[in-house]
C-alpha cells in the first residue's frame, strides 16, 4: 500500500493495525481512533492530510513517522508472523492533487520545514513538474495573502527543491530576434564578463590587498561598469515582460524578481563605491555577492520565468514586448535579425482595450488611453504651469493648478501670444517663435526671482510626426524648495 497525504486514515489501519497504537504516541489526539463509532464515520473519510492539520504534525514528519514504523515492523515481523512491505510512496497524477502538494510543500518550507525531508517528499509525491506549474502555485500563494516578500526571502530554497525536476526539462529554444532570445543572449555575455571578473578577482590575494588593487585598477574598472549594464536587462524585464505578465493577473515575478533586481542593483553600487574608495575587500565581498545573485536570477529566469511566459503570452502580446525594446536599451548585445517577420501579417498587437479595461469615452493616445476628464485632471494636477500656443499664435490652453506662478483667465484663450507679453519683450518672443518655426532651435530656457521665489520658465516647440511646426509649449516651475535639497530622500524612505 502506498502513502502520501491523500490516504485515508481507516484503509491505512486495515493495513497496519499497529499503528493505531503508534498514532496516540505521536499525538494524544489521535487517542479518538480507539473509538468505534469514530473509526467507522470520519475514520474512513478523513485524510493523514487532514489528520495532519488535526494533530498540529507537519505533514512530511507524520508520513516519515509512519514509514519508518511500518519499516520496523516489517523487519521485526508483525502479530501474524508475516512480513509487512514496506510502503511505496505513490506519485501524484491529479492536477489538483499535485498542485496541493505542491503549495502543502512550500508552505511547510515556510514554517521552517526540514530541506531534505521536502526535496524527498516532493521527488516521491511529485513527477515531470513544469515551470509553469511551479510559478504559478507561488503566484497563488501571493494571492491568498502570503507577502511577496516572504516569497522572495526562500525564492533560492525553492528552486533548490524544484532543481532536479527542472534540469530535466530543456531550457528555451526561441527563435532568433524573439524578446526571449535575447534575453538569453544577455545572460551569455553576463557570465563570460563575470567569468572575468572572479578571475581577476583572484588575482587581488586572499585578502584582497590595496597594491594588488591599483595594480589591477583598470581592468577590474572597465569590468565592474561592463556587469553593471545588467541594469538595462533587467529593466526591460521590469516594463516590457513584467506588464504583460501582470495582464494576465500574474503578477508574482514583477513583485519578487524586481525585488532581487533591486538588490544586485544596491550590490554592485556598493562595488562601485568600495572600488573608488580604494576599499579591496570590500569590493571583492560586493562583486561575489552580486555575481551570485545574477547566477542565481539567469537560472530562475531561464528555467522558471521565461518558460511560463512562452506558455502564458501569445504571438500578438510577444510583439507588443518586442516594439517598445529599443526605447529601453540592450545591455552588451543587440538582437539578431529574424522575429517576428514571419508573423508580423499573421499577429496585431493588441488594442489597448484589449490590455486595459474599458473607458467609455477613452482617447487613443501614442502610450494609453485616457477620458478627457483624467486628462484634464493630470494636467490641472502637475506641479508646473503649461501654457500651449498653437500654430497661428494664438493661446489655446493653459493650465489651471492649485497654485499658479503667473496669473492667467479665460479672457486669454484665443489671444494672440505677443499681446500677452510687455511691449519691451515682444521681439525676443518674436526671435523664439521664429527660431521654433525654422528648426534651429529646441529650447529657450530663464530663470528669475520672483517675490522670494526662483521661477525656472521653459520653451519648447511642438512639432508632429513630420516635423512640422504645431505650436509652442510653455512650462513654468517654482524651483525655491527644489534648490534646497541635498543627499537623498528614497522612496522606500517615505512615511
Amino acid at each position: 500500500m502506498g502513502i502520501n497525504a491523500k490516504t485515508k486514515i481507516d484503509e491505512l489501519l486495515k493495513q497496519y493495525p499497529f499503528l493505531e497504537d503508534f498514532l496516540i504516541t505521536l499525538s494524544p489526539k489521535f487517542k479518538g481512533l480507539k473509538n468505534p463509532i469514530m473509526r467507522k464515520t470520519m475514520g474512513k473519510v478523513a485524510s493523514l492530510e487532514m489528520a495532519s492539520t488535526v494533530s498540529g504534525l507537519k505533514i512530511d514528519k507524520l508520513i516519515e513517522s509512519l514509514t519508518a514504523e511500518i519499516e520496523k515492523h516489517s523487519g521485526s515481523g508483525d502479530n501474524s508472523g508475516e512480513a509487512t512491505a514496506a510502503p511505496q510512496v505513490e506519485p501524484l497524477t491529479d492536477p489538483k492533487e499535485r498542485q496541493a502538494a505542491l503549495k502543502g510543500i512550500i508552505k511547510d518550507l515556510h514554517d521552517g520545514g526540514d530541506m531534505q525531508v521536502l526535496k524527498q517528499r516532493f521527488k516521491d509525491l511529485i513527477q515531470g513538474v513544469e515551470a509553469p506549474e511551479i510559478a504559478g502555485i507561488e503566484q497563488e500563494l501571493m494571492n491568498e495573502g502570503m507577502p511577496a516578500e516572504e516569497i522572495k526571502r526562500l525564492c533560492d530554497v525553492h528552486v533548490e527543491i524544484f532543481k532536479e525536476a527542472l534540469e530535466e526539462q530543456d531550457r528555451p529554444d526561441p527563435p532568433l530576434g524573439h524578446p526571449v532570445h535575447t534575453y538569453m543572449k544577455e545572460n551569455r555575455a553576463s557570465e563570460k564578463i563575470m567569468s572575468d571578473t572572479s578571475m581577476l578577482m583572484g588575482l587581488l590575494g586572499q585578502p584582497p590587498t590595496p597594491e594588488a588593487l591599483e595594480k589591477h585598477r583598470r581592468t577590474l574598472g572597465e569590468l565592474i561598469e561592463q556587469l553593471s549594464e545588467i541594469n538595462t536587462h533587467y529593466t526591460r524585464k521590469e516594463n516590457q515582460l513584467f506588464p504583460m505578465l501582470e495582464a494576465h493577473h500574474f503578477t508574482g515575478p514583477s513583485q519578487v524578481m524586481w525585488s532581487i533586481h533591486d538588490d544586485i542593483r544596491t550590490q554592485l553600487k556598493q562595488a562601485r563605491e568600495a572600488f573608488a574608495g580604494n576599499d579591496p575587500v570590500q569590493t571583492v565581498a560586493s562583486l561575489k555577492e552580486a555575481i551570485q545573485a545574477i547566477r542565481d536570477m539567469i537560472y530562475k529566469e531561464e528555467h522558471i520565468l521565461f518558460p511560463t511566459s512562452l506558455d502564458m503570452l501569445t504571438d500578438s502580446e510577444w510583439v507588443k514586448v518586442k516594439e517598445g525594446e529599443a526605447d529601453i536599451g540592450f545591455a552588451w548585445v543587440l538582437p539578431d535579425e529574424g522575429w517576428p517577420d514571419k508573423i508580423l501579417k499573421e499577429a496585431e498587437a493588441p488594442a489597448p482595450e484589449e490590455v486595459l479595461q474599458d473607458v467609455a469615452g477613452a482617447l487613443g493616445l501614442d502610450t494609453g488611453r485616457m477620458t478627457l476628464e483624467q486628462i484634464n485632471l493630470m494636467l490641472t494636477h502637475l506641479p508646473v504651469d503649461l501654457t500651449f500656443v498653437d500654430e497661428n499664435d494664438r493661446v489655446a490652453y493653459y493650465s489651471e493648478g492649485p497654485e499658479r506662478i503667473f496669473p492667467r483667465s479665460p479672457a486669454i484663450i484665443g489671444r494672440e501670444v505677443r499681446n500677452c507679453h510687455p511691449p519691451k519683450s515682444v521681439h525676443v518672443v518674436n526671435k523664439i517663435l521664429d527660431a521654433f518655426k525654422s528648426g534651429s532651435r529646441d529650447s529657450a530656457a530663464f530663470w528669475i526671482e520672483l517675490g522670494g521665489k526662483f521661477i525656472y520658465i521653459r520653451y519648447f516647440p511642438v512639432r508632429d510626426a513630420g516635423g512640422r511646426y504645431r505650436g509652442c509649449l510653455e512650462v513654468s516651475q517654482d524651483l525655491t524648495e527644489i534648490r534646497k535639497l541635498e543627499g537623498q530622500n528614497r522612496l522606500l524612505d517615505w512615511e
